[in-house]
């Protein structure tokens, strides 16, 4: 009993261990690189949840906003300049690095299904003209001449021909339903299965495939303020369907431009043909429309309260990436978050 007692222990994380990683955690999402000062002050931080240090963080960080340096120092911190702590890859981008392999051997197979699905019908377009062409040659054969073998010889490959046909149409509609089913399921791992808005990956294609005969383009990132505050009141089953209520709003108003789930309560908007003054009103309208509307738990008919998103967009330089034009966006986004939310940041 012993024996199995230590090595249960030994096995389970220690209380420093989970102290570790939450301290990483907290620079990876603050920003901060992995410098004593800061290690020393996120320790001050989780060490003592309840201390009034850790509750002014609380406060500041709220709806996932980052600290400041002047939120920092005005703690009682320590901010040293140097690239941001290198965390490990999350569970959601060992998901994404997955899906984006499976991508690629659907392209791949799609690919080659089109190669054979267009030499099957190749092949019988070819055939059916050598199958007619034989058999009128072989009637007049017969006409000719009273030859048994040769009719014989000549009824087999025509038969054989005939046979080949049929097996041709068939491999060729069994190619093209293959061919179908790929494009399904290429477009679903497009689509978000909650909202039904395309998704991160619809993103990146569009952004990589970008006309720029079609520019300006503008990327605005939008988040729902707050909105843990409506997954813990009211359940997640809520949450999901005021998720889906914002995205569906925000995609009908912003038509026919680009409106996706990027990932958990946010939402990227890539804009085409128009500059950024009239991106950033756009939004702006698309925000004022969300903030009028009035959210009930279809359940229990509980008002929900007024429910608004906080937007960074600005205007694609361009060769520029994605990540960089992003990385921008989101500045911004944290700006508006800053600022009080309910509100679009544009620069």
């Amino acid at each position: 009993m012993r024996d199995a007692r230590a090595t249960k222990s030994i096995s389970g994380p220690t209380p420093r261990d989970i102290l570790f990683d939450q301290i990483g955690s907290f620079l990876d999402k603050q920003g901060l690189s992995p410098d004593p000062a800061h290690y020393a002050f996120a320790f001050a931080v989780l060490s003592a949840p309840d201390r009034p240090l850790a509750r002014a963080v609380a406060e500041l960080t709220e709806d996932g906003v980052r600290l400041s340096r002047q939120d920092i120092e005005r703690l009682g911190g320590q901010v040293v300049d140097g690239p941001p702590l290198s965390r490990p890859r999350t569970a959601d981008q060992a998901v994404d690095e997955t899906v984006d392999t499976a991508m690629a051997l659907v392209v791949q197979t799609q690919q080659q299904v089109d190669g054979f699905a267009q030499m099957m019908r190749t092949m019988r377009d070819e055939t059916r003209g050598f199958g007619r062409d034989l058999e009128k040659s072989a009637a007049a054969i017969t006409q000719m001449a009273e030859i048994d073998e040769i009719t014989r010889i000549t009824t087999t490959m025509i038969g054989r021909i005939r046979d080949s046909e049929v097996r041709l149409a068939e491999a060729t509609a069994e190619a093209d339903a293959l061919r179908a089913k790929l494009a399904e399921a290429r477009e679903s791992a497009r689509r978000d299965m909650l909202t039904g808005l395309p998704n991160r990956r619809a993103f990146e294609e569009a952004f990589a495939e970008r006309d720029p005969e079609a520019g300006p383009y503008c990327l605005a990132v939008c988040d729902i303020d707050r909105f843990k505050r409506v997954n813990d009141l009211h359940g997640h089953g809520v949450g999901d369907r005021v998720l889906t209520a914002i995205g569906q709003a925000m995609a009908a108003e912003c038509a026919p431009h680009l409106v996706v789930r990027h990932g958990g309560e946010e939402f990227a908007v890539l804009l085409s043909g128009v500059g950024l003054a009239d991106a950033a009103g756009l939004l702006d309208s698309v925000r004022a429309t969300v903030a009028a509307k009035r959210f009930r738990n279809r359940d229990t008919d509980t008002p929900l309260g007024i429910v608004t998103f906080s937007a960074g967009i600005t205007a694609i330089q361009g060769d520029e990436t994605a990540d960089a034009a992003f990385s921008r966006a989101d500045r911004l986004l944290y700006v508006a978050k800053e600022q009080g939310r309910d509100q679009i940041c544009a620069g």
